[in-house]
């Protein structure tokens, strides 16, 4: 996990994460910071276990702790989160070390994490996707949130119940 650690401590990962977290302070609706990641992370390496996805932790961990890097831009200027997350992304993974095949399948994941599609088998880049995006959702925890009556999210998304 020693790429997965590098994200971690890269600058402009940071930076980043600071940005949205200032922008986020005063919002009522889910949140997008560090705990976020953590739990969407685990969530889709237990899914990968799950479904006996070929895909390495650390790419794992990768995607899901960059899958919301472009929020603080959607916030600044419009763009959709998941097109400005795979441009802010791409060169945080390869100066963590991540091979061009590793970053292919980690930015499609981030750049369809918003798209529902299916959990069963695919190729490893169609698998995270999928794995990201259910990790994404499930990782709400809709039951316990003050604002859920408010919540936009359809009411068949929403987390009632805890599964996972």
């Amino acid at each position: 996990m020693e790429r997965v650690n590098r994200i971690l401590r890269h600058p402009d990962f940071i930076r980043l994460q600071e940005e949205l977290d200032r922008l986020e302070a005063d919002r009522r609706f889910c949140r997008h910071g560090m705990q976020h990641l953590i739990d969407t992370a685990r969530l889709a390496y237990l899914f990968a276990l799950e479904s006996s996805a070929d895909l390495p932790k650390d790419v794992i961990y990768a995607a899901a702790l960059l899958h919301d890097i472009g929020r603080a831009e959607q916030y600044r200027n419009g763009t959709p989160h998941d097109v400005a997350g795979c441009a802010a992304a791409e060169p945080i993974l390869a100066e963590c070390g991540f091979a061009e095949e590793e970053q292919d399948m980690i930015l499609t994941a981030i750049g369809s994490h918003r798209k529902e599609k299916s959990k069963k088998k695919a190729m490893a880049k169609e698998a995270l996707a999928a794995i990201l995006y259910h990790a994404d959702k499930k990782s709400r925890l809709c039951f316990l949130c003050n604002a859920e009556a408010e919540c936009n999210w359809a009411k068949e998304k929403k987390n009632m119940t805890l599964e996972y």
